[in-house]
């Protein structure tokens, strides 16, 4: 064989295990909560589920085991694991956005990760953005919450969509 030949031959098996590794199909396999909060913006990119691939998971969850206990062993936690908090949290984020009265005209979804909540869709200002996460972050067992809000239902979302 040439060197060309090897080249090639080189550059189609990486680019078939690319391929490969792409199409892998994800999987919420660690059940983080994951609930659309508000719905008033139908143009607003809808964010990807969470979800992993087996071979993530795997190499997740060594991680996932020992960020989750380590908030116990630190005294900052009730229960053994902060995972265990999350299908609590986000039913309560959904219920105080919705109860709030000043996100109607909002499009938002809410994922839930050891204590912390990553708000993610379409406000129509600044002002909706930050007042949404300071009411998440007064949410008892709430520990911190990443915003990922879009002003309007334009641009470029700081999240993963699901394709159109």
């Amino acid at each position: 064989m040439s060197v060309g030949t090897l080249r090639i031959a080189a550059v189609t098996v990486v680019l078939l295990a690319a391929g490969a590794a792409l199409a892998q199909p994800r999987s919420n396999v660690f059940n983080d909560p994951f609930l659309q909060i508000t719905a008033a913006l139908p143009a607003c990119p809808v964010p990807e589920p969470p979800g992993v691939t087996e071979e993530e998971s795997r190499e997740l969850a060594h991680d996932r085991s020992q960020r989750g206990v380590s908030c116990w062993l630190a005294g900052r936690c009730r229960l053994h694991n902060a995972y265990l908090y999350d299908a609590e949290i986000i039913p309560r984020v959904q219920k105080a956005i919705r109860l709030d009265g000043r996100f109607g005209t909002t499009s938002v979804w809410a994922t839930g990760q050891r204590r912390w909540v990553w708000l993610q869709g379409c406000v129509t200002s600044v002002e909706q953005a930050t007042e949404a996460e300071a009411l998440v972050r007064r949410i008892d067992d709430v520990e911190g919450v990443v915003n990922q809000l879009l002003i309007g239902t334009e641009g470029q979302p700081a999240y993963r969509v699901l394709p159109r």
